[in-house]
């Protein structure tokens, strides 16, 4: 996630970082990087130069050219005028009523149906009972698609293609009273691009359902075309919030920076991934943090607690205290972690990930990649899997060819394995001296 914009930002912070003392002349210097970086990342240009105008004026200020850790200070500058950039504090949708009404929009090819979707499941997981509303009478397929995907769920769909999307939404109401459904989530028709035609019956289903949200689907990859989408609906129709798609895959990040600053609009919601469940509430200050090489152990902490059996973490936990963890154990947990999502998007929540043995960094666990590791551990006899340290060479080229693979990926593995133990060695010796609460919470929940 905004890995490109994050490299260049660390990599200045941290020569910042690196001297005892700084001047003006310094800070000038890094602030250019950061410019160049934030262009780069597609950023608005009126939005680059407030927020390096802001940074700059209090890093050549007493908080900072007075200080003992001066290059800490800008760090903190940079990472809470990010933070203010996109939001300050998370901004959650108002289903506080006893019925909400949400107004889904945006272009098509936004993931809008597919967001709708990820959604209703979000809501149902809050306690909500959530119908949803395919009102693209238009695209070909668009109701069926939505169909098909909440049956995969098991969510309640309304649409009749008989009808004018108007009507479908006003009789929506009807269906949600029957239904006894608490949230309805309206799937409105996209266009490839924006006209009178479609503003005009978004104001209509805006003045038939009086909705208590109308979020914006749009695409992170379109930079600021997407900022510029949202600029433009929110003049016609009003906004209530933007949600994100699109934000696992080459995502610069100017969207995400910009969308706030521009249109007055929060992010709420973003899209990491193409499965029901990856939908994630969107919190500038844990965002700006993940960017920063800060990592994000509260919503590490929340991924965990919603993905692993507790019973098996405590369990877990008590191996590593005793440092008996075995490849066994490593190919369980790595079960674990695969159902919290992409191991890239996990190494960004741990702080100061950029420092983890290359070995780590590079692990890559892909649908092949675990088929190819649950091979070769499966390969290995029950001593070899408990003590790795007896697999000579004539052993690896025996388990290369049990498991199909090759003695270069058996190799891979017990490096990779090796480094892991060697970091659980030391966060034993950590937790003896002394771990802060948040690290403490964040072993206990989640041992991997």
């Amino acid at each position: 996630m905004f890995s490109n914009l994050a490299e260049k930002l660390q990599g200045t912070l941290r020569k910042i970082k690196g001297k005892g003392k700084l001047n003006e002349k310094d800070v000038d210097g890094a602030m250019r990087e950061i410019r160049l970086a934030l262009l780069e990342a597609d950023v608005n240009f009126k939005v680059v130069k407030d927020f390096i105008a802001a940074v700059k004026e209090r890093a050549v200020g007493h908080e900072v050219m007075e200080s003992l850790t001066p290059g800490q200070q800008v760090v903190k500058i940079v990472n809470e005028e990010m933070t203010r950039l996109m939001g300050q504090e998370h901004s959650g949708l108002e289903t506080g009523k006893s019925r909400t009404a949400i107004m889904m929009v945006g272009l098509q090819g936004s993931g809008k149906t597919t967001t709708a979707i990820k959604l209703a499941r979000h809501l149902r997981g809050q306690g909500r009972s959530p119908l949803l509303v395919g009102a693209d009478t238009y695209r070909p397929g668009a109701v069926k698609q939505l169909e098909k995907m909440a049956d995969s769920i098991g969510e309640k769909v309304y649409s009749n293609l008989e009808e004018d999307p108007v009507d479908i939404c006003r009789e929506a109401l009807q269906v949600a009273d029957r239904e006894n459904c608490d949230v309805i989530i309206y799937d409105t028709a996209g266009r490839l691009h924006i006209d009178d035609e479609m503003m005009s019956e978004m104001a209509e289903i805006k003045k038939a359902v009086n909705p208590e949200e109308i979020l914006l689907v749009v695409d992170a990859m379109t930079g600021q075309d997407a900022v510029n989408a949202a600029a433009s609906f929110n003049d016609s129709v009003g906004l209530s919030g933007v949600i994100l798609t699109k934000l696992d895959g080459d995502t610069r990040g100017g969207a995400a920076l910009s969308v706030l600053a521009v249109t007055g609009c929060p992010v709420k919601f973003v899209g990491v991934g193409e499965k029901t469940d990856a939908l994630e509430p969107f919190y500038p200050d844990r965002m700006a943090s993940r960017i920063l090489g800060m990592g994000d152990v509260l919503s590490l902490i929340e991924k965990a607690e919603a993905s692993i059996d507790q019973d098996k973490a405590k369990e877990m936990e008590q191996k590593l205290r005793k440092q008996q963890f075995t490849l066994d154990d490593f190919k369980e947990q790595l079960g674990q972690l695969r159902s919290m999502g992409s191991l890239e998007d996990i190494m960004e929540m741990l702080p100061n990930a950029g420092s983890l043995p290359k070995e780590l960094k590079q692990m890559s666990f892909n649908e092949d990649n675990f088929k190819r590791i649950d091979a070769i551990i499966g390969s290995m006899t029950k001593e070899e899997r408990q003590d790795p340290s007896t697999i000579n060479s004539s052993r690896r080229q025996r388990i290369a060819r049990g498991s199909g693979t090759t003695v270069q990926d058996v190799n891979r593995l017990l490096n990779q394995f090796k480094q892991m133990q060697k970091m659980f060695k030391q966060m034993g010796a950590a937790d003896k001296k002394g771990m802060s609460k948040k690290m403490k919470k964040m072993k206990n929940k989640f041992p991997f």
